[in-house]
């Protein structure tokens, strides 16, 4: 690898990352590539291949592809002609890959489901983001996240222009439904978080109701969550929780459609799921383009 252009960095080298990598690896190279090894061999002759994205898409993912890159084989060398967050259009090149043929092979496909899956939750990241442009709403994701890609998934909301809710179950005090349930109301749950949670925590408690949001309010909660109601809902109930303090996010089944209308009924947050379980992977290749 060139010295301008270290193979591990940022995100990928981050032990998580690199045992998640090393998966991928194993899953696909775990038997060897046959074709590969039948046709060009592993240490044919240079190659130069250009990852080109095949649609309109915002980057993210380029650490991780270079660090597989680097663990099949240190002798590619990469130059990266875009960088993460970074808004292209179709044919746009991101990554310039030269090294023996049979590396870059076994290297591609990788690489890619990498940068296909990461690019296209920072894609559409990007597309909430400005769906919600000039109003004081920020759209955050959740932990409804590909098992083991969250540090990655969560990266890309924010290449994206999202930003980040709890990163596991110890990083905020959340009052779900079910904790409601489970402690026989809104109140005495909140009491109860207020009491036993550090004190560095918000309390945040999810209301689905009117009712309930009067109460997380008499109990003094910092953050409600307002869950499945629609934008005029919202508009009734953030005066009552603005005019006490309290934070609002807003939550349930948001899409590209309606999150303006969350925005603008006056939510603080809007919590999308979305961002990460319904990210559909973007279209980028790698092709060969010759002898280096």
């Amino acid at each position: 690898m060139s010295q301008n252009d270290p193979p591990v960095r940022g995100l990928a080298a981050l032990p998580s990352v690199q045992r998640l990598i090393d998966l991928a690896l194993d899953e696909d190279l775990g038997r060897g590539d046959v074709t590969t090894a039948s046709t060009v061999g592993r240490d044919a002759a240079p190659a130069t291949a250009n990852m080109v994205a095949r649609a309109p898409l915002t980057v993210f993912g380029l650490d991780v592809a270079a660090a597989v890159f680097a663990k099949v084989d240190a002798r590619v060398i990469l130059e990266r002609k875009a960088h993460d967050g970074d808004r292209v259009q179709k044919g746009a090149l991101l990554l310039v890959a030269r090294g023996p043929a049979g590396s870059l092979l076994e290297a591609e496909r990788t690489a890619l489901n990498f940068m296909q899956r990461l690019s296209g939750v920072a894609t559409i990241a990007r597309r909430f983001a400005d769906a919600v442009a000039g109003t004081h709403a920020k759209v955050v994701d959740t932990r409804k996240t590909t098992p083991g890609f969250r540090v990655l998934e969560k990266a890309a909301v924010l290449a994206g222009g999202c930003a980040n809710h709890r990163f596991d179950l110890g990083s905020g005090v959340l009052i779900k439904d079910n904790h409601v349930v489970a402690c026989g109301g809104v109140r005495p749950a909140i009491e109860r978080a207020r009491a036993r949670a550090p004190h560095t925590l918000r309390i945040e408690c999810e209301v689905d109701s009117i009712e309930q949001l009067r109460e997380a309010i008499a109990a003094k909660a910092d953050v409600v969550l307002l869950d499945n109601m629609t934008p005029a809902q919202v508009g009734e109930c953030v005066k009552l929780a603005h005019a006490a303090g309290v934070i609002v996010e807003v939550s349930g089944g948001i899409n590209l459609d309606t999150v303006r209308a969350y925005a603008e009924a006056g939510a603080d947050l809007i919590s999308a799921g979305a961002l990460t379980h319904s990210a559909p992977a973007v279209d980028i290749a790698l092709d060969f383009v010759g002898a280096s």
